[in-house]
């Protein structure tokens, strides 16, 4: 790999870079103060994503000048990251209201879409599911979804951080494995980009990733699960089995609050991972687990899944059940009173 330079260098950028946030943040007093619904005790600096967005987004024209990164590809992941990111980075500091954030999201979406060529075909159970008026409703609720579940899933020291070069590493393998191992590269650097940061974020975080990075790493790993979908359809499957344990949680956890009638917007304490957290008494045991996961149950199904062992259905409905179990006994998104 002729860029393999600038992993190392973009992990660097991104430790330094959240070094310099955790000193602006406590500057300005940027601060994520805890009430009854954190799942922390002491005011934490947050905005550290931002760390995340400029070592990626830095990499990217290198990538495509290497011939790493295809013209239309540069722009989705730019145009869409930086786009979700600025509105996060906003959020950050001056809390805005749902509609807005919704509304730049589904933006950023389509852009996204388009750039990358919408949703590929891909067989359901079977059935053929063509690209058309269908498939980009679908694929815009998908990233939509996608960056806002990060965005719900980033409540312990690590979680996100972990989850993310989980998924990249686990991506990159898959492209290896289904000999398109030019794709790795774009992965890898992000991955790199998230370690350096979780450098600050390991439990205990000394600084949060903030709206800023959760939505957009929602939203270019969704937007990098499509890329591999045009590259493989069977890839597609895979990459939803990779992301299993934010989106079994956040799903299960939105439908049963929705059931009864509450505000989805509205802070709460009820996904799994957090029940878990105060159960056993802290976030790196969650963290910790996450990762067990991802790497122990979820990346072997998504191999099997990836190298056509299985199909690619019945493979996300298989790494989903345990993963729905888990989500049943902690009782995610019952009744907090």
């Amino acid at each position: 790999m002729e860029l393999w330079w600038l992993l190392p260098v973009v992990a660097g950028l991104s430790f330094g870079l959240t070094a310099a946030l955790l000193h602006y943040a406590r500057a300005q007093q940027l601060l994520d103060v805890p009430n009854s619904r954190s799942s922390h005790s002491v005011p934490t600096p947050r905005g550290g994503g931002v760390a995340i967005v400029l070592s990626f987004v830095a990499a990217l024209p290198l990538l495509y000048l290497a011939d790493a990164l295809p013209w239309s590809h540069l722009w989705a992941l730019l145009g869409a990251g930086v786009g979700v990111a600025g509105i996060g980075f906003l959020d950050d500091h001056v809390s805005l209201p749902v509609r807005w954030r919704l509304l730049v999201h589904a933006v950023c979406a389509a852009w996204m879409l388009g750039w990358l060529g919408g949703l590929p075909a891909l067989e359901i159970f079977g059935i053929g599911l063509e690209a058309g008026w269908l498939g980009a409703g679908l694929g815009l609720l998908y990233l939509v979804w996608l960056l806002n579940l990060y965005n719900f899933m980033d409540g312990l020291d690590g979680i996100a951080a972990v989850e993310a070069i989980s998924v990249c590493l686990g991506g990159a393998l898959l492209y290896w494995v289904v000999g398109q191992g030019g794709h790795m590269i774009v992965l890898l650097v992000l991955a790199c980009a998230v370690a350096g940061f979780l450098g600050w974020n390991w439990p205990p975080a000394r600084i949060f990733m903030g709206d800023v990075g959760s939505g957009f790493l929602g939203i270019v790993l969704g937007g990098l699960s499509l890329q591999a979908a045009w590259a493989a359809p069977e890839l597609f499957w895979s990459w939803l089995i990779l992301l299993g344990v934010f989106i079994v949680d956040a799903t299960w956890t939105l439908l049963r609050r929705l059931l009864r009638g509450e505000k989805l917007h509205q802070a709460h304490r009820s996904h799994a991972y957090q029940v878990a957290s105060r159960r056993f008494g802290g976030h790196l045991p969650v963290t910790l687990a996450v990762g067990a996961i991802n790497l122990f149950w979820l990346l072997p199904m998504a191999l099997w899944v990836g190298s056509g062992g299985m199909p690619g259905t019945l493979g996300v409905l298989l790494a989903y059940l345990p993963l729905g179990g888990v989500a049943w006994w902690f009782q995610a998104g019952a009744d907090e009173e």
